[in-house]
């Protein structure tokens, strides 16, 4: 923590001295260091014309595809549009409005649209990952099966090379022993 100490002058309050504590703000992992050559992290002021806005951290998720994001962001405008349609038809169903009843029809069939909204975002979804190949992580018991068939290959290998050896210590008459 950097904390700084102010004290008073014994004669200056007519009572005795006390002591104030001043916190400084600590800087971050990200604050660019001091150019006045104290240690970053105990107050030091930066001095000098430059000192960034921010600092750019990188994206904890990939950026979603254009036709996705695209999609997304129209559903997204649809269901506001839903919604407010639903609010305006229960407003005006309590205040006994004439403009109830349209706008009741208006929000049922905009929520069909909102649902074809929601599963265009996913369809699209589908068919970016598919068409483009996202590479998907095998499940455990994958790959098992996998291991398993490579060590059954690797004994057939085995057993094929000893078979050979066998047949060709044998003179290549196939006999294991000579009368």
């Amino acid at each position: 923590m950097g904390t700084a100490e102010r004290q008073e002058a014994p004669g200056s309050g007519g009572g005795p001295a006390r002591a104030t504590a001043v916190r400084r703000p600590e800087a971050s992992a990200h604050d660019t260091p001091a150019r006045t050559g104290a240690p970053s992290g105990y107050g030091a002021v930066q001095e000098g014309p430059y000192r960034p806005l921010w600092v750019e951290e990188p994206a904890r998720r990939r950026r979603l595809p254009d036709p996705v994001r695209t999609s997304a962001v129209r559903a997204v405008l649809i269901i506001a549009v839903t919604l407010l349609q639903a609010m305006v038809a229960f407003l005006c169903t309590l205040a006994g409005s004439w403009l109830a009843f349209p706008m009741v029809l208006s929000s049922v069939a905009s929520t069909v649209v909102a649902t074809w909204g929601a599963l265009d975002v996913w369809v699209t979804r589908q068919v970016w990952n598919q068409r483009h190949g996202v590479v998907s992580t095998p499940s455990s018991t994958a790959r098992a099966l996998r291991r398993e068939r490579r060590k059954a290959r690797r004994a057939a290998r085995v057993a094929a090379r000893a078979q050979e050896r066998i047949r060709r210590q044998g003179g290549g008459t196939g006999q294991l022993s000579h009368p």
